[in-house]
């Protein structure tokens, strides 16, 4: 483990300081945990933004493309998008397609 020497303004260390004895911890268990939590989020953000710049629309699509298009399980419906309708990103003519073909299987 290293040592860490670091200049807070007499606010933050009276707060931290407050913060810590309310949790019962020590300021260093305070600062680290802070750290830890600060370098999570900034290698979070970082991360992603990478995927996203290897991210392919066309892929995307095409996998999408093979989701089959069908009713949810009554446990787990979409949710209602713009107009009240229950799959906001089919045409009407593909859910009349969908319904004529649920029918013939009935």
């Amino acid at each position: 483990m290293s040592a860490l020497s670091l200049r807070l303004p007499n606010s933050l260390h009276e707060r931290a300081r407050d913060l810590a004895r309310r949790e019962g911890i020590s300021i260093n268990q305070l600062v680290s945990s802070a750290l830890a939590e600060k370098m999570s989020a900034l290698l979070t953000e970082e991360y992603l933004g990478a995927r996203a710049r290897r991210g392919d629309r066309s892929k995307f699509l095409a996998a999408l493309a093979r989701v089959p298009a069908i009713e949810p399980e009554p446990a787990d419906p979409l949710p209602k998008g713009p107009g009240g309708r229950s799959h906001p990103t089919r045409t009407r003519r593909q859910l009349a397609a969908k319904r004529r073909t649920d029918r013939r299987h009935r």
